[in-house]
């Protein structure tokens, strides 16, 4: 008996190698770090999910995390900025940061993603800092108070969006000058130590007479 091979057989096999190539997975500190992040983000979008519908129950509610005037997280949820969508904030980050998670998890088990992936979450990330970022600045200046989850949603949402950024510029995903990626792979903890410390800063000298009385 002959058996015949068509040509058919290689070709898909090489572009199923080819499109191996173009999928760029993760390192494992990377993919912890994004499990963490995400479960950190996830953890403060579910309390303050909580507390937000127990507040819209009770209005005399007042949340665990509300310490004095200054961190005072029932002032923040009362706030029209909570609802900045026309729903509270941290629904939209139960989602979020639960995806960043499953991102994380996939990684750890092998996953490989294509260039467009790694943008789309590069992307998100960009929208969820600066959204928080907007958030940093009604919470210092227009409702002059501070909710802890949400600080811990800020740093999570910050590191998440420096680590990603440096993934895909490691991978020439996103592609910038020799040396900035240079010194980029060389001091990466920088930007997110150094982005955290300003706002530590602000926050300080915010409220210094609250905080020196």
């Amino acid at each position: 008996m002959t058996i015949t091979v068509t040509g058919s057989v290689p070709t898909e096999h090489g572009r199923s190698r080819r499109a191996r190539r173009d999928e760029i997975g993760g390192s494992r500190p990377f993919a912890w770090l994004l499990v963490i992040t995400g479960a950190a983000g996830l953890l403060a979008s579910w309390v303050i999910t909580i507390d937000k519908f127990k507040l819209l129950e009770d209005p005399s509610f007042t949340p665990g995390c509300s310490l004095n005037p200054v961190v005072s997280c029932g002032n923040v949820m009362k706030s029209e900025q909570a609802s900045a969508f026309g729903f509270p904030n941290p629904m939209m980050g139960l989602v979020a940061y639960s995806m960043v998670i499953a991102i994380g998890v996939a990684l750890l088990a092998g996953a490989r993603y294509r260039r467009w992936y790694w943008l789309g979450l590069n992307a998100g990330c960009l929208f969820g800092v600066g959204f928080c970022t907007w958030l940093q600045y009604q919470s210092l200046y227009e409702i002059n108070s501070l909710c802890l989850w949400c600080s811990l949603a800020w740093v999570a949402t910050i590191v998440m969006f420096c680590y990603v950024t440096v993934h895909n510029i490691k991978h020439r995903i996103i592609k910038v000058p020799q040396g900035l990626r240079n010194g980029l792979m060389e001091f990466h903890w920088m930007p997110p130590v150094l982005w955290i410390g300003i706002i530590g800063m602000l926050i300080l000298t915010r409220w210094w007479d609250f905080w020196t009385g």
